[in-house]
């Protein structure tokens, strides 16, 4: 099973903390999105806007249970995973699942909150405030380490991470 599996929202660092951990443990990283991305040939963005939400958490899925299969890595998940009650039940059995919190002050320069969030379109900031609010409760419950991510370089917060957590 992976080593350490990130989750959070977008602009927490999942992606950029993955590479550092990776890197400093000697593990690789699998990250789901980039994994869906090479998978279909497509960004996500497109997918949501040729596919629909729903053929995305289908793919998003797969790739998902297929990362959590993978021995002694670093597993960066979509933020949107956790939404998932299959995922949810499988993340509720892993020893190191980390909650990458970030608030939108430092969330908002991190993504630009741009067109390339499919989810956070039209009123960007609103979105993200919307989707934490319902994804919070289950970031929390899944997590076994929450570690902010505000005001700190993506090292320091990896540096965090492998203080806490016995590999």
């Amino acid at each position: 099973m992976p080593r350490i599996i990130l989750m959070g929202p977008p602009g927490s660092g999942k992606t950029t903390v993955g590479k550092v951990l990776a890197k400093k443990t000697e593990l690789p990283l699998i990250d789901t999105d980039q994994k869906i991305e090479e998978r279909t040939g497509r960004k996500i963005p497109d997918i949501f806007l040729e596919s629909g939400e729903d053929e995305f958490r289908k793919l998003e899925r797969e790739e998902v249970f297929s990362a959590l299969k993978s021995d002694e890595s670093i597993v960066s998940l979509g933020g949107g995973s956790i939404l998932d009650e299959q995922v949810q039940t499988v993340l509720a059995t892993m020893p190191c699942v980390v909650f990458l919190d970030v608030s939108i002050s430092n969330a908002a320069p991190r993504v630009g909150l741009n067109k390339e969030r499919p989810l956070l379109v039209g009123a960007p900031r609103q979105q993200w405030l919307s989707l934490m609010q319902a994804r919070r409760p289950i970031y929390e419950r899944l997590a076994t380490l929450t570690c902010s991510t505000d005001n700190k370089k993506p090292a320091e917060v990896a540096e965090e991470i492998l203080a806490k957590v016995i590999l």
